[in-house]
This record gives C-alpha cells, structure tokens and sequence, in this order.
C-alpha cells in the first residue's frame, strides 16, 4: 500500500511569496529483488487472451498487464516453450501461433520491457509434456537415441542464440517440465527404476546452455523440474544420484494442494531443507496455485472445480490470500528461493485452446471474473520473515 503524505511547506513570509502543497510518496510495500527472493508467475497465455480481446483490471481500471504485474511485486515472469505448436493456429481467428518460438519471444520481451527476469520453460514437446504426457515433437519421432540427444543439445542452443541476439537471454531456464516420469517418450521414459535414458537427453539439454554461457553476458540458471513434494525426494534421488546429473542450478517443484499428498507447510519446510543439505542446490516451487471460487465464469470446466479447502483456508479471495502468503513463508523459512503462480492471468475470455473456450482456471487466478486483481495479488509485497 502506498501513503501519500502531503507536507506543507511554508516558504517564508515574504510579501508574494505563497504556501506550496508538496506531494511526498512513502513506500510501505515490500518489493523483492529475485537475487533476495523471486516473485514470479507463469503468463504463457496472456498474449493469446488479449489478442482474443480479454482485459486486465487495477482499481477498476484497465491496465496493461505485465506493468500490472510488475508495480505488484512480481520479479519474474515464467513461460513455456512448445517445440512446434501449429496446431494452435486452427484455434482462432486470426491464425496465430502461441506458445511456439515467435509467441515465447514476445512475452520475454514484454517482461524485461517492464524490468523483471525470465524462467524459459522448455517442454520439448510440440503440447503440454507433464507427468502424464510428455510426447516427442513430431519432426523427431523417427530419430535413434544417439540423434535425439544431439537434437535435444542443437534445439536448445539455438533457442537461445536467438534470444540472445535480440538481447533477450532468460535468467533461468527449465530442461523440460514436471518430468516426473521422464522426458521424450519413449526413449526418455523411466521403466523398471532405469534413469540412465532420460537422464542422458537432461544432460543434452544442460550441455547446451553450458556451452551457451561461455560467451554470454547472461547465463542461465538451469532448473530441474518435478511435480508435487510427495515425488520430490525420490525424483531427486533418481536423478542426481542414479542417473548421475548433477550439473544444475535449481530443482524447481510443482505444488498443487488438490493433487498433493503432503500439504502440511512444516512437512513441506521439512523437504524443502532436506533436499537443499542433501544436494546443496536451490530451491523453488515453479508452479502452485489455490482457489477462490468453486464456480466458473464461463462453460469451461474448471480443473479444480470441486476443490476441498484444506484445514485453515477456505476456498474464498481471503482464503486465498492468507494460503498463499502463509506458503510463502514456508518455503522462504525452509531456505528456498522464490516462488511462481501458475497462469495468474489466466482469466476468461473468447480464447481457445484444445479443450475448450475461455479459461479452466479462472477459479484459480489472482483477478477476479471481470478481469479485476484479488487480494492474493498482495502475497507478492507481504512483508515476510526471512
């Protein structure tokens, strides 16, 4: 919250001379630094929601959304990369691809327009690869192992490249995403506790944004990507210590209260400190949400439109707020070093995607049906205990 202060000055007594309104600003937020502890939110979708004519609001007041963000105390901006996502283009009007290199582009620009640091999130799938999917870009399906890691090293390399000609090198980078069950199926897949395949294209991927960064202004930090605290111990584990990669920077986890088995924040504390002395690498929870509402704005089913409150938040804007602040604390307390709302602006509106039109997480999103900021918008700015 900001107070204005207004301080009169009296400049003397002097015939003509007059009393001056001065308007002083105090700043009473808390603003972070990522270097201090990272704010972040994942605005993969926001292009295609303006360009389908969705609107951002502050104070009632349409504003444009990543200087929103930004003057909210976001530090950072993640967004996902698909290898080739031309499907996209028969999903609107106006033929455009999204989430494909041009579109990813975009957004980094928007973002380090407004100051703010960027997690590129490679998928290294032409959709959505999670722990249920992660398919092969279709222009790689007929290649051996050996020519699918050199692939995985050559496309990750010249993504950057491009960036960084553009002056657009991202802060962190994410070597695929929530690779539970490893990466580019099925050469990649984990079967029979093997973790030598996925574990080699990893190294692929980390290979080239290490020889990426010998001559770059910018180098990236290298984030390893699990979903949810339950899998986090035993995924580490088969990564860092079976499959021998040990070369990153951030082991990044997914936290979803509806999907998660250990949702007690001490517990959660408990892992974030184990994982952190065992492997002495940082720690960040690159996606989480929690629900507002349990109804919808639109005829898209929501993805967690029963949600369960869990004890001590209810499914409301307080709610909210006090569960994101409070899981704030926890991974801060832990020792860990950001945090990332998954599609926060992820509102409803004309858009499409695959499943259907509008948005499956508006419930979920830190404005409100019309576009407007909730009060969890404030975690960002929560005086914290660090």
């Amino acid at each position: 919250m900001k107070k204005i202060l207004f301080i009169l000055l009296l400049l003397g007594c002097q015939k003509n001379k007059v009393i001056i309104p001065v308007l002083t600003e105090t700043q009473t937020t808390k603003y972070y630094k990522p270097e201090k502890f990272v704010m972040g939110g994942d605005l993969s979708y926001i292009n295609q929601i303006e360009d389908s004519g969705g609107l951002f609001r502050d104070s009632m007041r349409v504003k444009e959304p990543f200087k929103l963000l930004k003057n909210r105390g976001m530090n950072c901006v993640r967004v996902r990369l698909w290898h080739n996502p031309n499907w996209s283009a028969k999903l609107n009007n106006k033929g455009l691809i999204y989430s494909g290199l041009d579109d990813v582009t975009k957004t980094i620009r928007r973002a380090k327009a407004q100051g703010m640091i960027v997690n590129l999130d490679i998928h290294y799938s032409d959709i959505w690869a999670d722990p249920h999917t992660q398919k092969l870009p279709k222009v790689w399906e007929k290649l051996d192992f050996e020519t699918l890691k050199d692939s995985v090293y050559q496309y990750t390399f010249s993504v950057l490249k491009h960036l960084e000609a553009q002056n657009l090198t991202p802060e962190m980078i994410q070597i695929g995403n929530e690779n539970n069950p490893g990466m580019l199926f099925p050469h990649g897949e984990v079967k029979n506790n093997n973790w030598k395949p996925f574990c080699a294209l990893l190294q692929s991927g980390i290979n080239a944004v290490r020889d990426f960064s010998k001559t770059a202004i910018i180098k990236p930090k290298i984030i390893l990507h699990v979903a949810q605290f339950h899998d986090a111990t035993w995924w580490a584990e088969g990564v860092i210590t079976k499959g021998g990669v040990t070369d990153f920077d951030i082991l990044g986890i997914s936290h979803y209260y509806k999907w998660g088995t250990i949702n007690n924040f001490k517990a959660i504390e408990n892992i974030i400190k184990t994982l952190k002395t065992k492997y002495l690498k940082d720690i960040m929870v690159v996606e989480t949400a929690f629900s507002w509402s349990n109804t919808g704005a639109d005829q898209y089913n929501n993805i967690m439109s029963s949600a369960v409150a869990i004890e001590g938040y209810d499914i409301s804007p307080a709610g909210q707020k006090r569960y994101m602040i409070d899981f704030t604390q926890a991974i801060i307390s832990a020792g860990g070093t950001g945090i990332m709302y998954w599609e926060p602006a992820w509102i409803t509106s004309p858009m499409r995607d695959l499943w259907g039109t509008g948005s499956s997480w508006e419930n979920n999103a830190l404005f409100d049906f019309e576009g407007n900021t909730l009060p969890a918008m404030d975690f960002m700015t929560e005086q914290y205990r660090f």
